[in-house]
């Protein structure tokens, strides 16, 4: 007969700190069932959702330019564009999360920030102690040159990190 597997102590666990879930949104649907999925999961474990809108910088060019000062019309056009584009982004999300948010008990609080997706969501995730990160599964074509943002993410990781496949 098998002895039965004792379950691991968690005495050391603090019970009273709210737990946290970081997860990455942005207009794709595969972005949304993550943060569904982590809003149960959030209610599951009585924490919060820290849903992290990452807008892409301008390109390098663009920043170089800007940078040195010496900014060509176009580039300017550019990258006010990419700058009024990401906010007017992040305000729908941030709308369309406090839409979801208004009848449920799960904290959700947003954050814009620009960057690289996977260096930032690990960033907030370090910040705010996440217990677990939350991303959808990349559904772009070129994912196989950079890698998909799961699998950059899983490869850093500061806490566990579930990507949502529909």
């Amino acid at each position: 007969m098998k002895p039965t597997p004792s379950l691991p102590d968690r005495s050391h666990v603090d019970k009273k700190r709210s737990r946290t879930v970081v997860v990455g949104v942005d207009a794709s649907e595969s972005s949304w069932d993550a943060y569904w999925w982590s809003r149960g999961e959030a209610k599951r474990l009585g924490g919060k959702v820290v849903a992290v809108y990452v807008s892409p910088v301008a390109g390098l060019g663009t920043a170089m330019a800007a940078a040195a000062g010496v900014v060509a019309d176009s580039a300017t056009i550019q990258y006010d564009w990419s700058d009024q584009a990401a906010s007017f982004v992040a305000e729908q999300l941030r709308s369309r999360l406090g839409d979801s948010a208004v009848d449920d008990v799960v904290d959700v609080e947003f954050v814009h920030t620009r960057g690289d997706p996977a260096a930032e969501l690990l960033r907030i995730a370090a910040l705010e102690n996440a217990d677990l990160i939350v991303v959808g599964k990349s559904s772009k074509a070129l994912h196989h040159l950079g890698g998909s943002l799961g699998r950059r993410i899983i490869g850093k990781r500061n806490a566990p990190v579930v990507v949502v496949v529909p």
